[in-house]
Parts: structure tokens; C-alpha cells; sequence
């Protein structure tokens, strides 16, 4: 089956919020997630934030969820907030074309500049988003601010 790629619509939350936990699963090693609340998709819908989603037939595979920051400190920027392909869907540039989707649509609103944060041990996630432009734009602690210019 094809995997198509979309915004996401409130229909698709609950999928997501599974998709959620399985990120924290995976960055923090644990079973026990519930300290770390939900994903909280209700501002996604219907304002500048977005979700995308990539989908095989009616099946949710992966998503990252994109916000609008105007104003701010440091300028215009969209900031990659949460970002999860679930396992057996990884390494087929699925997480790569949501990433294209989000720098598409900072570009369509003329912003020019995308963040995210990544945890210092996630050296797979580190890997992709250094071959993708992105660059340490400051240390955090257990995670690091990257930055792209698009």
C-alpha cells in the first residue's frame, strides 16, 4: 500500500496521542510514560499550528506536530514540536518528506527558520537532522535546540 501525507484532522488525535507515548517510549526507555501528560493536539486544528501526518490506507504511521512562533525573541519560526514514525515504518524516508512537509509550509507562510529540540542521546535522530542542515543552535541539558535557515 502507499503511504500518502496530509494534515491532520481532530478525527486523527487519539492515533496521534498513541503515537505520542510510543515517541516517549522510545526516547526515555521507559514503559511508564504517564508523567509526561499528552500530546494536547487541540490547537492544532483550525489556527497556523498544524499536524501532519503520513498514512497507509486508514492506518496512522508517523506524525510531527508543527507550531507557529511570530514575534519571538530570535525572530519568525516554525518549531517542530513532537515527531514520531512508528517502529517498522522507520528508516523508508517517511520522518524525511513530514520533515519536507513542515519546512514547505514555514516557506508558505514566509517564515524562514525551523527548530526543534532533540534529546542528546537520540544519536539517530542527531544524524538525520545534521544530513538535513540542521545545526546546534544551543545546549539545554539533556537536549539541544537545532536550527535550519530554509
Amino acid at each position: 500500500m502507499t503511504i500518502t501525507y496530509e494534515k491532520a484532522v481532530p478525527a486523527d488525535a487519539g492515533r496521534i496521542e498513541e503515537l505520542f507515548e510510543e515517541m516517549l517510549r522510545t526516547i526515555f526507555r521507559t514503559e511508564d510514560v504517564s508523567a509526561y501528560g499528552d500530546a494536547g493536539t487541540d490547537g492544532y486544528f483550525g489556527g497556523e499550528d498544524v499536524i501532519f501526518v503520513a498514512r497507509e490506507g486508514d492506518f496512522i504511521a508517523a506524525f510531527v506536530s508543527v507550531e507557529v512562533h511570530r514575534g519571538e525573541e530570535y525572530g519568525d519560526y516554525i518549531y517542530l514540536n513532537d515527531f514520531c514514525v512508528t517502529e517498522g515504518y522507520r528508516n523508508r524516508g517517511i520522518g524525511s518528506r513530514l520533515m519536507d512537509m513542515a519546512e514547505e509550509y514555514a516557506a508558505s507562510l514566509t517564515i524562514s527558520t525551523v527548530a526543534l529540540h532533540v534529546e542528546k542521546s537520540n544519536e539517530g535522530a542527531r544524524r538525520l537532522y545534521g544530513r538535513r542542515g540542521y545545526g546546534v543552535f544551543r545546549d539545554d541539558g539533556s537536549r539541544v535546540l537545532m536550527t535550519k535557515t530554509i
